[in-house]
């Protein structure tokens, strides 16, 4: 990614900042402003299936500390974002999984078909190995515009919580989603989760001239 798109990406964010949403102190009209950070109301219930996973994948729900809680948004970071979050959407097949009914589907790490679970499980785990600090990469669980259960990974930079989906390859605000959030995982313990807060108001992302875009990288 080049400098030009890297200045681009964040101009549609800053773009998409509401007044009120803006962090407060003097800050240059060319700096960008920071979108507000997922709310957590406080601990809820872990989803079951997570359980199972911290069992069979102990080292991806190991507690943190010391590590940073969020991570620059950069160039760098948003290529790497991008990437990932490409080549693991192309390289799960999608399929249906029936929790309830088949002991055997669970969340699983690199399959070769699987879930949303599976490919947020799996985005989280390569992120880490590519050097982002897993105290700012959380799965969350929401719904979806038609009422289905999903999960996505979210990523806490110095500028926005983005949104890795395998429903799309767009990096996106939390709040451009169209979900309703409903929990997430801790940032210092990844075993134990919090309810959301909705937010106030839904950011809408502009284009000149006319239509909604997302803060799209380039591939």
């Amino acid at each position: 990614m080049d400098r030009s798109s890297f200045i681009m990406v964040l101009a549609v964010i800053a773009a998409s900042v509401p007044t009120n949403f803006a962090q407060a102190g003097a800050r240059t009209s060319s700096e960008p402003r920071v979108l507000a950070p997922i709310m957590e109301s406080g601990p809820t219930l872990a989803p079951f299936q997570h359980v199972r996973f911290c069992i069979r994948y102990p080292s991806d729900c190991q507690a943190s500390s010391g590590q940073s809680l969020t991570v620059d948004l950069s160039a760098s970071t948003l290529e790497l974002l991008a990437r990932v979050n490409r080549d693991v959407n192309n390289a799960i097949a999608p399929r249906t999984k029936s929790y309830g009914a088949n002991i055997e589907d669970r969340w699983t790490i690199s399959p070769i078909s699987g879930d949303c679970n599976d490919y947020a499980v799996t985005k989280r785990r390569k992120l880490i190995e590519s050097g982002i600090p897993a105290s700012a990469l959380r799965l969350s669980v929401t719904k979806t515009a038609a009422g289905e259960g999903h999960l996505v990974l979210v990523v806490t930079t110095n500028k926005a919580d983005l949104v890795l989906d395998n429903l799309v390859d767009a990096i996106k605000p939390w709040q451009n989603t169209n979900y309703r959030w409903i929990k997430i995982q801790s940032s210092t313990n990844p075993r134990l989760w919090n309810e959301i807060r909705s937010p106030e108001q839904t950011v809408t992302l502009r284009s000149a001239p006319n239509g909604r875009i997302s803060a799209r990288l380039p591939a």
